[in-house]
């Protein structure tokens, strides 16, 4: 036992001897910048964005009237999207709401570019009216 307590005592002092050893903490050298930060106002810069390409979406339709267009994607049937008809689009499906419509569950391929929500082109045969 008292062996021990010899042994503890050491290492007790041996550790009070170290941190009163230990050398301060300094804070880390920052190297100053080697070219001044100039801030006057200086011209934008451009970036050129390429325009983004229509694509077909194969989409199962949802609600169809002469003004918006809900269809339920074929591939993925929790994305819904709501269309509303470029002018090109507009004609045809007049003439589609003229001889009864699209139905809930025809299969559509809408002409669009992805992030708006307008149709450039649609195309699918209407079924036969209710």
């Amino acid at each position: 036992m008292k062996n021990f307590n010899s042994i503890a005592g050491a290492f007790c002092c041996a550790a009070v001897m170290l941190v009163i050893a230990a050398p301060p903490a300094r804070a880390q050298l920052i190297e100053p910048a080697r070219t001044p930060i100039s801030t006057e106002p200086s011209a934008p810069i451009v970036v050129k964005q390429r325009p983004a390409k229509a694509v077909w979406l194969r989409a199962e339709v949802i609600h169809a009237d002469r003004n918006t267009l809900i269809v339920r994607e074929v591939g993925n049937e929790m994305a819904i999207h709501t269309f509303t008809f470029a002018d090109r689009a507009k004609d045809k499906i007049e003439q589609v709401q003229n001889e009864g419509g699209y139905q809930s569950g025809d299969h559509v391929k809408i002409l669009w570019i992805p992030g708006s929500s307008e149709a450039l082109n649609i195309k699918g045969r209407p079924s036969k009216p209710i």
